[in-house]
């Protein structure tokens, strides 16, 4: 079975659609999967599942990351050896 799909026309500033397109390429979509994915997720919910699950994850183990970010930032900030003063 074959599904028709509708056409339709969205009109957005210059920078949204650039950001839009990029995004969509980050990801290996083109535009249209890409909107069409979002309005998916957006309206099944997905989205804010994966929304709730990132929240439980900084706030059972947000301390834990914090550190460890501390660490790899305090890495870069000591002099490498062989590095320019």
């Amino acid at each position: 079975m074959t599904v028709r799909k509708k056409q339709t026309q969205v009109r957005l500033e210059p920078e949204i659609l650039a950001a839009g397109k990029d995004a969509a390429a980050a990801r290996g979509l083109d535009f249209n999967r890409y909107v069409e994915r979002l309005i998916i997720e957006d309206t099944t919910g997905a989205r804010a599942a994966g929304m709730d699950a990132a929240q439980r994850l900084i706030d059972q183990h947000g301390a834990f990351l914090d550190d460890l970010e501390q660490q790899f930032d305090a890495s870069y900030a000591r002099p490498q050896p062989g590095a320019a003063a």
